[in-house]
């Protein structure tokens, strides 16, 4: 009896990792700019993306500038087959509250709720974690972001993963939630 309840639980892993494998684009075997800039581009509306600013960035975080913008939103190209690592757009505000994420501050410092959009969907890592390193990837269509904190119990907004359509808070009870907003603006 214990070998097939552990039999299950492999091949309900298992499967987890298959449909993330598969929902998670291949690597192109040349990534030349015009695809990054097209990549990038598609994460954001048109009245934002015709404007905003294009950056790539390597894998060891240097930025260089595809295209130069004058809207105030910066977009990056991302890689989609990397967990968290998605296309989207920014502005200055949200820029500010990720640099305080990556750089492990106590809480953002951006004084205005920042702005992303992810139109072209991505792949997290953790709903709960922003630092999480493990974990069973999903997978989230067309949504945008508004980074500012929310809390679950002030606000009424769920803390649970809306794939398809839905609010909700992602990184709840941490100083980097932040409300996610799962259809096109």
């Amino acid at each position: 009896m214990q070998e097939i309840a552990i039999s299950g639980l492999l091949l309900i892993g298992l499967t987890a990792i298959e449909v993330t494998a598969q929902q998670m684009p291949a690597k192109p075997r040349v990534d030349t700019k015009e695809a990054k800039i097209a990549r990038a581009l598609s994460a954001a509306p048109a009245n934002i993306a015709e404007a905003a600013k294009i950056v790539d960035r390597d894998e060891n975080g240097r930025e260089t500038v595809l295209r130069e913008g004058h809207n105030g939103f910066t977009c990056f190209p991302g890689h989609p087959w990397v967990v968290d690592d998605i296309s989207y757009c920014a502005n200055a505000d949200a820029l500010k509250w990720e640099e305080d994420w990556h750089a492990h501050r106590p809480n953002p410092t951006n004084t205005q709720p920042g702005f992303e959009y992810m139109l072209a969907g991505g792949t997290y890592r953790s709903a709960t974690d922003p630092y999480a390193t493990s974990g069973t990837p999903f997978t989230e269509g067309p949504h945008w972001i508004i980074l500012w904190p929310f809390d679950a119990a002030t606000t009424g907004l769920p803390t649970q993963v809306k794939l398809k359509t839905g609010t909700w808070i992602m990184w709840a009870g941490t100083p980097y939630s932040h409300l996610m907003i799962n259809q096109r603006p």
